[in-house]
């Protein structure tokens, strides 16, 4: 029989609990701001506009998005961690959200403990171009241009610190030679470089070099995943080119603030499958290159946890410096 501090006890603990549920049975009466941290055009800013229109559908409120790019989405990452954990601002990030507290020493917030997975929307691997400008017209050819050029190959990125920034590096390591990196504010400018003939080499994602590529600006020469997937159809990766277990790809996700109520959480996540289920949203990610990917916020965390781990040991095994 239960005596009467345990039914005290109970009477609080649901006392405790209205004000939670309430709270995320009101959830949302405002408008939610989604903070993408990279430049409007770019993979990041494009697939969270892909889905913004079918998640505001299903919860039933404005979102707006905002975009503030620098510190390879530090400056997004702090502008959320920044603000209450009700579900009213929320982080849609890339996977520059593991590699940024390795980049941006003494950030305010903590990475690891200022925010909790929403959803993963999709993944890509990024594409290494270079100008047509260039004359190079494979990887093989890139590698020998990099050999022959007095001061080596430099290379643009959306910024310090993403996967095109990791996998450049990397390749410098593997292959002894020298690699200069260029970060920019985003991936649009990257592209807007190489089809101008002022930057030689660049990674960034499907979305972002397409244009200059169907324009015949730029040559796309290799992708940075493992197996060919997800990108320009036919083109080999870095990996079958003689370097074999390279293997960085890109992904983008929703993230809240931790701490946040679990049900307005789990409205968010449902509202992410929402988007990602709808018929044209996935064949319109799969357009741009981004494998579209099941909305689970478990799948989310194992995931971070098994990358965070890997980039550590990578850092440690490479001597890779992000400064």
């Amino acid at each position: 029989m239960m005596n009467r501090r345990t039914l005290v006890g109970l009477g609080m603990g649901a006392t405790l609990a209205r004000p939670t549920l309430a709270l995320a049975q009101a959830y949302p009466n405002r408008p939610i701001r989604v903070l993408v941290g990279f430049a409007p055009g770019g993979n990041s800013d494009t697939m969270m506009r892909l889905i913004q229109p079918r998640m505001s559908e299903f919860l039933g409120a404005t979102m707006v998005i905002e975009n503030r790019t620098g510190g390879g989405g530090a400056l997004a990452a702090g502008v959320v961690a920044s603000n209450p954990a009700d579900g009213y601002t929320l982080l849609f990030d890339a996977a520059s959200f593991l590699i940024s507290q390795f980049v941006n020493r003494g950030l305010p917030f903590d990475y690891e403990t200022s925010f909790a997975p929403v959803a993963l929307v999709g993944e890509l691997p990024y594409v290494l171009a270079v100008s047509a400008q260039s004359g190079i017209r494979d990887f093989p050819g890139y590698l020998d241009a990099t050999r022959r050029a007095p001061g080596g190959m430099s290379f643009g990125t959306p910024g310090v610190g993403n996967v095109g920034h990791l996998a450049g590096t990397l390749l410098a390591h593997r292959t002894g030679l020298r690699m200069e990196h260029i970060p920019y504010r985003g991936g649009a400018d990257v592209a807007r470089d190489l089809a101008a003939g002022t930057l030689p080499s660049g990674y960034l994602g499907t979305s972002s070099i397409t244009p200059v590529l169907q324009a015949g600006r730029a040559v796309a020469i290799a992708l940075t995943s493992e197996e060919r997937r997800g990108g320009i159809e036919g083109l080999p990766t870095i990996a079958e080119n003689g370097f074999p277990g390279f293997d960085f790809t890109s992904w983008n996700a929703v993230f809240c603030r931790t701490g946040t109520p679990e049900p307005i959480r789990a409205r968010l996540e449902a509202a992410v499958a929402h988007a990602t289920n709808d018929a044209e949203v996935r064949a319109r990610l799969m357009a741009s290159g981004t494998n579209p990917m099941p909305a689970d916020s478990a799948r989310l965390a194992a995931r971070l946890a098994r990358e965070r781990a890997l980039l550590r040991d990578l850092i440690r095994d490479t001597g890779i410096s992000f400064g």
